[in-house]
């Protein structure tokens, strides 16, 4: 009968099977590198008509390529699990994310790292190569852009006249539209969002063709600054 000290050391034998050699350890980075960059990239082409912090894309990389190391550090050492999360609790995250799709390429890039960590290659490249073309694909069907456009102010001085052609163009090229003020003079304060932004200069030009309209200045009001 095996005593308790034997019996561990056989568990121990059995689990120590994760020893990666030289060339398993740069092949997993590797593999990585490249998951951790194809996110990146397709992180920085779905957001490439909004503001993102300039690290964030890189600092994605590096996640990918970290959490691989920390899994190869690991191992099946349990002794060396605990340690780097007592260590890893030190450090406070006090960058706000501000966008729940941040979040996800965030848990995406752990997620890729772990497979490549462990050596699990092929499934952090077909896992890494499927979400990216899912997140495309959802990207591209999506009507994010639209719900998502800004609200402008639209101020326009105009004759009564001009008021049926006015909310005709307004209705076109416009939703969640509302009066803000209205002047004696016939200067009228508009909120609006533009249904295609990409055709606010067709907009404009068609405000300005009006007869009875004498001025059109389009605008957004300026984002605060934290």
């Amino acid at each position: 009968m095996l005593q308790p000290a034997q019996l561990l050391q056989e568990a121990q034998q059995q689990l120590d099977i994760f020893r990666p050699s030289i060339f398993e350890f740069g092949a997993n980075l590797f593999i990585a590198l490249f998951c951790g960059t194809l996110i990146s990239l397709v992180y920085r082409f779905i957001r490439r008509k909004a503001t993102i912090p300039p690290a964030f894309p890189n600092a994605l990389v590096l996640l990918c390529l970290i959490t691989a190391i920390i899994t190869l550090v690991i191992g099946n050492n349990l002794a060396r699990a605990f340690g780097l999360v007592g260590t890893m609790s030190i450090i406070r995250f006090r960058t706000a994310v501000r966008d729940v799709e941040d979040i996800v390429f965030i848990f995406f890039s752990l997620a890729m790292g772990m497979a490549a960590g462990v050596g699990l290659n092929s499934i952090a490249l077909i896992g890494t190569v499927l979400i990216c073309v899912v997140i495309l694909l959802l990207h591209t069907f999506s009507d994010t852009e639209r719900k998502e456009a800004p609200l402008g102010y639209l101020q326009i001085t105009h004759e009564a006249a001009a008021l049926p052609q006015l909310q005709e163009l307004l209705r076109k090229h416009g939703r969640r539209i509302k009066l803000l003020n209205a002047q004696p003079n016939g200067e009228s304060l508009y909120q609006l969002a533009l249904r295609r932004p990409k055709k606010q200069e067709d907009f404009l030009k068609e405000l300005r063709e009006i007869e009875s309209v004498s001025s059109v200045n389009f605008f957004f009001e300026p984002e605060a600054k934290d």
